[in-house]
Parts: C-alpha cells; structure tokens; sequence
C-alpha cells in the first residue's frame, strides 16, 4: 500500500532569510515534501534555500508562474536546482489568472490551456536535450525551440529530468493536466471532496485517458485548520475566514460555493472585491460556512477527520506546520496517523 504523501506549503511571505530555518523543522517534523509558491519572493530562490538546509524532503514549486517566463528560462532553473539537489527538486508551473498575468506582469495571455501543454511539452523537449545532448527540435503552436548549441547545454543529470506538475481549478485545464503533468497540486477551492469526486478527479481521469496513460498523483491543499487545543482552532479559524474570502472574491475560484449553494455568497464576496473593501470580505463567511469548506480539529482529532474526507480520493495531502514549535512531539503523532490513510494508488 502507498503511504499518503505529506506535503507543508512555506508560508507565502517568508523569503530567503528565514526559509531555511523552517525547512530543515518541516523535514524534522516528517514531511515528505515542501511546497514553495510564487507570490512575493522569487520561487527558485527560496526553493534553492530550502534545499539548501534539507537532506531528504522533496521541494516543489506550487506553482511557478509560466507565461511570464520563457520556457527555456524555467528549464534552467529547474535542472540547476535538481543538480544540486541530487534529483530532489520537482518542478510545479500554472497559469495563474488573467488579470495578474496581464496587469501585474505585463504579459501575454491567450489560450491559457493549449498554451501551458505547450509549455510543459516544450520544457519536456528540452529537459531531453539537455539529458541526452540530442539536438533540440520543438515546434509547437504556441512555443519554438530549434537552436541549443553545445556551448549552452548543462549537460545530464546522475538522475531523472525534474517531474513536471501543475494546478488548475476548471475542467479544460485539470484535463490537460491529466493527459501532460506527472502531478496535480489541488488548488484550495477545489480540494473538498465534494468538488474533487464530481470534478476534478473527471476531468483529470479524462485527459489521462485520452493520451492512454495512468492519472497523474493529485496532492489535496484543503487549507486544513488544526491546533493543539480546541481554543486555538477556534483562533485559526479567524486567520483562514480572511485567507478563504479573499480567494473566494475571485470569480474563478467560486465554484465550490455553488456546489454548497452558497453562489450568492461568492457573488457579494466579488462585488466588495471590486470595490477594494478588503477589510470587510471576512464578514461574509460565517462559522457554519467555513466549516462546510474546510477540515478542521484538534491534532488529536484531525486525521480521523482527514480521513474521512480523502479516503482513496488523492496520493498526498497539505498540513500546516505547526505555529508553535512547543506542538511538535504532538504534530509529529498526528503526521504518522495521516501517512496510514488510504490513498488513490491502494484503493
């Protein structure tokens, strides 16, 4: 039976100066893989770090913004850090939305789907160029590689190219992740599992389908909220309803509200975003409303909860670390009950 994979996201704010620190307690903890974002910081630079100060956890970006950067751009960034790593580096690339790729980036967007299996094809191409030393000839719709001289070939890896995973919320685009990526990253409003059997889990099956290949292993990133104490649930509680308002004010990220039959609660959540009234979006979620979206307990009470919800639906799940490093004897008990839930490789 595979154990379930445990997986810990660095938080987004925490840069260069203290990710090691908190890598090297993830890995002491039991984690099997931390997950570095692109937000404020350069992801290959904090990655860089956090393999830095590891020996055995896997880092993965979740995910590294593609249509901003080249593809050969990313390539290098990926087998450097899986060089240095010794093959522990996993590369994670998204979409991301429009607005952020055209107004905070300056970039081009168009056929976001087609084009990111382009993209993961095209570094495909490439990371068989630089394995192989073969001569680099990728023509695609949307992406061009003809020329890769000796001179700029970083030569092969002791070990396999780095896996190439990504993230999505609709069906097009978990589809193609389905038929191009070696894994998933659910993003928060779509790892429920409601949302994951009527959904996701489809739509990857079914581009897994049409290119005649397994399902690719899906991580599950259900925000989840656990304490040592039921008081402190309670406290993190106030934390996530700002985190899951500001999400939920994307229209994109809504449609796990209207499977709950909460659309209008999306729908008031995007007009307070367009009237930039940040401030208030967390009034819209009430208690009974976050506790429909999100697993929540005690670490006590927590992997009886996780089980329940993710029993054989995914191959790997995302905790939080601990806030306080006293809980960590506590934390690391609950992480051995969480590696025993069955996963989609046993059921």
């Amino acid at each position: 039976m595979s154990a379930m994979e445990l997986v810990t996201s660095a938080p987004a704010a925490m840069g260069p100066g203290e990710i090691g620190g908190w890598a090297a307690r993830a890995e002491r903890l039991g984690f099997d893989t931390i997950h570095v974002s692109e937000t404020i910081h350069d992801p290959f630079t904090v990655a860089a770090l956090a393999l830095q100060h590891t020996e055995r956890v896997t880092v993965r970006t979740s995910m590294v913004l593609a249509f901003p950067r080249s593809p050969m751009i990313t390539a290098y960034a990926a087998w450097d850090l899986a060089k240095y790593s010794g093959g522990r580096f996993q590369l994670g690339i998204a979409s991301q939305v429009r607005g952020n790729i055209v107004g905070r980036f300056s970039a081009q967007w168009s056929e976001p789907v087609a084009r990111l299996a382009d993209y993961i094809s095209s570094l495909r191409a490439i990371f068989a160029s630089f394995q192989t030393g073969a001569k680099l000839d990728y023509v695609g719709p949307h992406y061009r590689f003809e020329r890769l001289q000796p001179y700029f070939n970083p030569g092969p890896l002791d070990h396999p190219a780095p896996q190439i995973w990504t993230g999505a919320v609709n069906a097009r685009m978990c589809s193609m992740a389905g038929e191009f990526a070696d894994g998933f990253v659910c993003h928060p409003t779509n790892s429920h599992p409601v949302v994951l059997k009527s959904r996701t889990l489809p739509a990857l099956a079914e581009g897994a389908a049409r290119a005649g290949r397994a399902t690719p292993a899906v991580v599950a990133n259900p925000h989840v909220m656990a304490a040592a104490t039921s008081e402190a649930v309670d406290a993190l509680r106030e934390q996530r309803r700002s985190e899951l308002a500001f999400l939920y004010s994307t229209p994109a990220y809504r449609r796990q509200l209207e499977d709950f039959g909460l659309a209008d609660v999306g729908a008031a959540l995007s007009v307070m975003a367009q009237r930039s009234q940040w401030d208030d979006l967390p009034t819209i979620l009430t208690d009974d409303v976050v506790s429909q979206l999100i697993p929540q307990g005690t670490y006590d009470e927590i992997p009886a909860v996780l089980t329940q919800w993710y029993s054989g639906l995914c191959s790997g799940l995302n905790l939080p670390v601990p806030a306080d490093a006293d809980d960590d004897d506590s934390f690391g008990a609950l992480l051995d009950s969480c590696r025993e839930i069955p996963t989609t490789a046993s059921g």
